[in-house]
């Protein structure tokens, strides 16, 4: 059956910075059967051109961090694919939901970043993994994501391969990963991925919204990508992804539940004066 269409997006806000890195193309993903983009794992579909760039982002939403990050998109006017965890969603919806209407595609990537190859999980936890993730998206959003999914670790069973292939659900690895998790400082972030695309010319790029060094360095990544000629080509899904209706009801349950003992302490205590 064909996905039903729903609400356009909102648009990305007009651009006022002339010397903005801004958006050189968008493309049109049909994800029917589960297309893979990436070539650390998928070298069928090259789609980019030389010195087109996507920028991707994991973990999200989280305070402090994606709003920086927002922020230096919008600057530059231009535009990323978030692949927010189902928990954070559901810890901090607002912030999903300034992604969203800031006009920037949406995936998800699972519920509790597990890596799907841990032997320990059966087969119906992976899948509760990835069907939970994308019911919190929905749920934050109240809309549904796009059928673009990121495997936590990019570690691939193949199994859940096929199965996302079965949910008509596209899957992203990367061409190029800043290891900003591992990165000092913000500097790190900017060299390791102005080097690698040096190399390659081209990619989607992997970074984290969730960590603060990926916020400090994006203004300085963007300016040095726009000197570098780089450009920025925007994703979107022909139709939005299918939820499941027993993961969404079964999230609507939770989420009314106390959750405090499974959230991090910074997002339940805030120091507001001292």
């Amino acid at each position: 059956p064909v996905p039903p269409k729903q609400p356009p997006q909102p648009a990305r806000a007009a651009c006022t910075n002339p010397n903005a890195l801004g958006v050189a193309r968008t493309v049109e993903i049909d994800t029917t059967g589960g297309p893979g983009f990436g070539f650390e794992h998928f070298k069928q579909l090259d789609f980019l051109r030389d010195h087109e760039v996507v920028l991707t982002f994991d973990d999200g939403p989280w305070p402090g961090n994606t709003p920086a990050v927002l922020k230096a998109l919008a600057d530059e006017c231009t535009t990323g694919i978030f692949f927010p965890i189902g928990k954070h969603a559901t810890y901090h919806p607002e912030i999903l939901r300034q992604v969203y209407a800031a006009g920037h595609t949406v995936g998800s990537h699972t519920w509790s970043h597990e890596n799907l190859n841990n032997k320990k999980l059966t087969e119906d936890q992976k899948k509760d993994e990835i069907e939970r993730g994308l019911a919190a998206v929905k749920w934050a959003l109240e809309t549904s994501p796009s059928p673009f999914f990121r495997f936590p670790a990019l570690q691939h069973p193949p199994e859940m391969v096929t199965y996302l292939g079965n949910r008509n659900i596209a899957i992203f690895s990367c061409d190029l990963d800043s290891f900003d998790f591992k990165s000092k400082n913000a500097q790190q972030v900017i060299d390791t991925v102005m080097k690698k695309l040096a190399k390659l010319g081209k990619g989607i790029i992997l970074m984290h919204d969730f960590q603060k060094h990926t916020a400090e360095a994006l203004p300085t990544l963007l300016t040095q990508l726009k000197a570098g000629g780089y450009k920025v080509v925007a994703m979107r899904a022909k139709f939005p992804a299918t939820v499941l209706p027993q993961y969404e009801q079964e999230l609507a349950k939770d989420v009314k539940l106390p959750t405090v003992s499974s959230r991090p302490v910074n997002s339940v205590v805030t120091t507001v004066d001292q």
